[in-house]
């Protein structure tokens, strides 16, 4: 299915035409969501607000899946769900909208067939596809509402860029490790360039106005994420998006009788310790920056100079902006001669040096030591990236000109690798993205000593090193 192409399934009585807010509800309905419509502000008339909405969820990963389940679960009228990936079994420990059963099946379809289990009634919508500058307005105009649930800063800016154009209120989250955030933004939506009514609700740009630098930029894959910690993100989504359909904050203000009470925007950070289990977990909410009068996508007047026209010229460049592959420090930036396949390695290097004498190069392996337990090549030491940038911020400020051991763990020592001044250096990560920009760091440190040498980066990290030398180590 190309990014243009969608499906959907419709069960039930639900369709996409509205129902009047006299309309009875029918008797399965009234038993399904009885619980719900007992709370005090909900009623008939907020559920019937529900059963008109159309909700996008963009993302059918770890938040996706806790987000759906629950607006299934409410009777949330039609649910789109957009993401190009397919199931796999490292994702079933958090994405619990999957199963064994369904691995290598698109996530899309996968948790539809969850959701209609769960709940037959809703208007279920797939976009088997990821979102992009050239089909994000497309994707995000028929729909109410938008979950940002996916796992990229760029991405983030970009279903922004397009909520603030086509006037659509956003719920946006994150998480990594153990900690995620929260935060609703564009609610209720403005016009682009208007602000009228106060300073808020501002955009995904006006909070964070610069993305994290590319190497703090941590994925899931690269980082690792436990499955409670993604999910109660997840949940509380789900409950956002209720409470804003139910009161109809969603609705442009512009709209006859819509009510207006836009509110401060706060970020919720969630977080708990794995290395200190008597530390208590941690809620904490932040107020966020107003609606900024300058801001690129939704400033006052000519200030927002954001355009559907743009976006599918490629302006903004969201890859470039958020220091994507290609365009950051150490993203594909080295050249030839400082790179080295793991196959020329291992045959023009690891063999050789056995041939010649132990330990005639090092090994530095950039990955955190978790990672680094599961294998390693031969010999290597354990740098992890963020210490290695540490010490090399260190040094700068000093003004030192560091030596090889003053970068390697205090055990390891540099006779170990032959007892050459200039022993050479072979710098591995996960994926070949980290190791770039520590060979560039470490020249920058002058551990290639004016030439004399060499600091090389095995590309492609032990993900290539898998496809090329062992098939049987446990990239993770």
């Amino acid at each position: 299915m190309n990014s243009g192409e969608t499906s959907s399934s419709q069960n039930g009585s639900n369709s996409s035409v509205p129902r009047d807010t006299s309309c009875p509800l029918t008797e399965e309905e009234l038993d399904r969501y009885s619980r719900q419509m007992i709370v005090p502000g909900m009623g008939k008339e907020a559920q019937l607000r529900l059963l008109n909405a159309k909700v996008l969820i963009i993302g059918a990963g770890g938040l996706g899946c806790p987000a759906a389940q629950y607006l299934a679960g409410a009777g949330i009228g039609t649910i789109g769900l957009v993401d190009g990936d397919v199931v796999e079994r490292s994702n079933l420990h958090r994405q619990v909208g999957h199963s064994t059963s369904r691995i290598g099946q698109p996530k899309v379809s996968s948790l539809m067939t969850h959701l209609k289990g769960l709940n037959p009634l809703p208007n279920y919508v797939a976009h088997e596809c990821h979102i992009t500058p050239l089909n994000a307005a497309d994707l995000v105009a028929p729909y109410d509402l938008i979950l940002d649930c996916t796992d990229n800063p760029a991405t983030r800016y970009l279903i922004s860029d397009v909520c603030v154009l086509l006037e659509k209120p956003l719920v946006s989250a994150a998480s990594v490790q153990t900690s995620g955030q929260i935060i609703v933004l564009n609610c209720p939506p403005t016009p682009q360039g208007q602000l009228e009514g106060g300073p808020y609700p501002p955009c995904y740009r006006c909070c964070f106005k610069k993305p994290p630098p590319a190497n703090a930029q941590l994925s899931c894959g690269e980082a690792g994420i436990l499955g409670p910690v993604v999910g109660l993100m997840g949940v509380a989504q789900a409950g956002e998006a209720i409470k804003i359909l139910a009161s109809a904050l969603h609705a442009s203000p512009s709209k006859k009788g819509t009510p207006r009470h836009p509110v401060e925007p706060t970020l919720l950070l969630y977080s708990y310790s794995l290395t200190s289990f008597l530390s208590p977990f941690t809620f904490r909410a932040l107020k966020m920056a107003p609606r900024k009068k300058n801001c690129f996508a939704c400033g006052e007047g000519s200030q927002a100079r954001l355009t559907l026209e743009g976006l599918k010229r490629g302006e903004p460049d969201y890859e470039f902006f958020c220091g994507g592959l290609g365009s950051g420090p150490g993203q594909g930036v080295l050249s030839a001669e400082e790179r080295i396949s793991p196959r020329e390695f291992v045959e023009t290097v690891q063999q050789h040096g056995k041939e010649e004498g132990k330990g005639k190069y090092v090994v530095l392996d950039t990955r955190e030591k978790e990672h680094f337990s599961f294998g390693s090549i031969e010999g290597a030491v354990n740098v992890p990236f963020g210490k290695l940038l540490s010490k090399a911020a260190q040094m700068k400020r000093s003004g030192e000109t560091p030596e090889v051991e003053d970068i390697l763990p205090p055990e390891v020592k540099i006779e170990d690798s032959g007892g050459d001044e200039n022993v050479p250096i072979y710098v591995v990560c996960r994926r070949g993205l980290d190791s770039q920009e520590a060979v560039e760091k470490l020249k920058e440190m002058g551990l290639d000593r004016g030439g004399k040498r060499k600091i090389v980066d095995i590309a492609g990290g032990m993900k290539a090193w898998k496809e090329q030398v062992d098939p049987s180590f446990p990239y993770l």
